[in-house]
């Protein structure tokens, strides 16, 4: 597919540099709007069915926001609300209370977290967030939280399993995530040829998300954002030089991708901790300034949350905005997590499961919350901008006037962070269709870091709406075979809490987690 954009893009360059030959009735269209035009029926063709709505209570919903709903909710209950009861313990794995230094793997478990968390927090917790609430008003904060709690549960399931089957090579590194707990998984369950089918699609639709949710996408913004805050139009990154920007985040991103995850993983644990702090910080700041504003913006959510006012479509419309923004921003149901904590070092899958649940927690109960609760203090969200990062840059600014800048360098970091954890997935899917091999490996990053640049100075269009019904479509596969392989995961989760609650522990193995439960 990739192969094809390229071939794509490269013919779409010779065309317009003949056609810039001989003269043209109309004014010629840019290389930009002959691949929007190019790839725009298709791209709509494949929303459609992805994001298609159906209307209940007068709401517009996408059944896809049903899906990954249905899922979160059957397992927060089906596993006993292990999102709640198994906060502590993920704690204390986070902070090295069950390390297994000799085992498997490649990083450590926070390293896994931050890598993961790398690939959901950013422009979705800035921009995201302020068009729920501009949309369903304060109220669908209230659901976005409650599509935080429930969505731990969704990534708990996933992440035990991909450690549980995840390939550890010769050379130590290893494949995980649903390509591999689909095909095997189901494998074992006499289900093989649904199963490599389901994995396979899977592969596709991750490279597809990688290179643009995960890529282009975020360089864009990112751009955009740079050149906003360096003289907009009178910037020297504005117009046609804003690949130069792109080709400085290509160098970066490649240098840090070209180590592998052990690389990603070192820098992601200062990024992410580094990024989520100074935002949440401001966001502290904000609100301590607003402080008497604070408990009527309590009010506001909690009377908004379960009033059937006009704004978002009435009462589901705002539950429907607040739970859209909590599940589409952390991705629980996606399976996408998965590939990163899959890299965990780690005998006990089940641990990695507990850590991967702070994810959402961390993604959307802090990180979306605070900037939620900035927006509803201020009125911002009264304002019609039309523009996420605008109106969210706009309630810090009340407080903060150079917020703006600080605003800029969060929108970078996020998008540097998201791009080179996307680019693991993407490599990840992309070697298990190609084969693990030195020479596939090399070609996804060469291809990654071209389309940083394309990202950068392109108009996106039909591009980023593709590459969005992508992205969505890995929770088709990945939901089905978490519902068929939850059982084991539910074995394993009571097997830890036996030997978690055992007065006298023995070193964690697997073994020894039997053990305690026999």
């Amino acid at each position: 597919m990739t192969k094809t954009i390229l071939f794509t893009v490269l013919s779409l360059i010779s065309s317009n540099s003949l056609s810039a030959q001989t003269p043209a009735a109309a004014p010629a269209l840019s290389i930009d709007e002959k691949i929007d035009a190019a790839v725009a029926p298709t791209a709509q063709f494949i929303s459609d069915i992805i994001f298609y709505e159906v209307t209940i209570a007068g709401a517009s919903i996408p059944l896809i926001l049903i899906w990954l709903l249905a899922g979160a909710v059957f397992f927060t209950v089906y596993l006993g609300f292990i999102n709640i009861r198994g906060f502590r313990h993920a704690l204390d794995i986070v902070r090295g209370g069950y390390d297994q230094p000799d085992a498997p793997g490649e990083v450590s478990h926070f390293q896994a977290l931050t890598a993961a968390v790398s690939g959901t927090v950013g422009l979705g917790n800035i921009a995201g967030v302020a068009i729920a609430i501009s949309l369903g008003g304060p109220g669908a904060t209230f659901w976005m939280i409650m599509a935080g709690v429930l969505g731990m549960s969704s990534k708990f399931v996933s992440c035990t399993l991909g450690v549980k089957y995840r390939d550890v090579h010769a050379d130590g590194t290893v494949s995980g995530g649903p390509m591999q707990y689909l095909s095997k998984g189901l494998r074992e369950r006499g289900m093989g040829k649904t199963g490599k089918f389901l994995a396979g699609f899977f592969a596709l639709m991750c490279i597809g998300g990688s290179i643009g949710a995960g890529n282009m996408f975020q360089v864009n913004q990112a751009a955009q954002q740079f050149v906003s805050v360096t003289g907009g139009e009178a910037s020297f990154f504005a117009a046609g030089n804003a690949w130069i920007f792109g080709l400085i985040m290509s160098v970066l991103v490649g240098l840090v991708i070209i180590g592998g995850m052990k690389s990603i993983a070192q820098v992601t644990e200062k990024i992410v901790p580094l990024m989520c702090g100074i935002y949440v910080l401001a966001a502290i700041v904000v609100l301590l300034t607003n402080i008497t504003a604070i408990p009527a913006a309590f009010v506001a959510i909690f009377e908004g949350a379960f009033t059937a006012s006009a704004v978002g479509g009435g009462l589901v419309g705002v539950m429907m905005q607040g739970l859209r923004r909590g599940l589409f921003s952390n991705e629980a149901g996606i399976g996408s997590a998965a590939i990163a904590h899959s890299a965990v070092r780690t005998g006990v899958p089940v641990t990695e499961g507990f850590v991967a649940s702070l994810e959402p927690f961390i993604d959307t109960v802090i990180v979306c919350t605070m900037t939620a609760l900035v927006i509803v203090v201020t009125g911002a969200y009264t304002l019609d901008t039309g523009d996420g990062i605008a109106l969210t840059s706009a309630s810090f600014a009340t407080v903060i006037s150079w917020f703006p800048l600080v605003l800029t360098g969060a929108v970078i970091l996020f998008a540097f962070s998201t791009m080179i954890t996307w680019s693991y997935y993407g490599l990840k899917s992309w070697t298990y269709l190609f084969g693990n091999t030195r020479v596939a490996d090399i070609s996804f990053k060469v291809i990654f870091c071209i389309f940083v640049v394309l990202g950068a100075s392109m108009q996106l269009g039909s591009v980023v709406a593709f590459s969005d019904a992508m992205l969505f479509a890995m929770s088709i596969p990945n939901m089905i075979g978490l519902y068929i392989l939850v059982p084991t995961v539910k074995r394993e989760m009571q097997a830890f809490l036996v030997y978690a609650r055992s007065s006298k522990k023995a070193p964690l193995t697997e073994q020894a987690v039997e053990t305690a439960q026999a």
